[in-house]
């Protein structure tokens, strides 16, 4: 049995603003990781730092430009080393929908529960970099 975590939300902004902003480095860096590191190709590796004790690999598992960006973990900490997660993109009438997942957890821990509530903030925080511009310095994030 696994666990999965999903959440959807509507953001004010293009579907290629929205995979740009989930697949290119220099945003990601804008509300999500410290630092990071890769290209939006099908398996191309990905480096997300967060600190030196956090400094994780994952593949481009999926991709499809602007409808579509799925990572699979390869090094990370136990719990998210089985998962993936990823975006699904498509423009609506009030904007774009963004689904997101995090799916293959082998455990409905502590770790689980608090990534859950976790991405739930930073895709908040995703959600008014595009439409604000706001940007959190990562020492703010959750």
């Amino acid at each position: 049995m696994s666990y999965n975590i999903y959440h959807n939300l509507i953001i004010k902004a293009s579907p290629k603003e929205v995979f740009d902003a989930v697949s290119l480095p220099q945003h990601l860096d804008s509300w999500w990781t410290l630092k990071s590191a890769g290209k939006p190709e099908l398996n191309a590796e990905y480096n997300l730092n967060f600190t030196d004790d956090y400094d994780w690999y994952c593949k481009v598992s999926q991709i499809m430009a602007n409808e579509s960006f799925h990572l699979k973990m390869t090094k990370s900490d136990d719990d998210w080393n089985p998962t993936t997660f990823g975006f699904d993109i498509e423009a609506t009438n009030h904007g774009t929908s963004l689904k997101f997942s995090h799916v293959n957890w082998m455990k409905n821990n502590d770790e689980f529960k608090q990534s859950s509530f976790c991405w739930a903030m930073l895709l908040n925080g995703l959600k008014n970099y595009l439409e604000k511009r706001d940007i959190i310095p990562f020492t703010e994030r959750s």
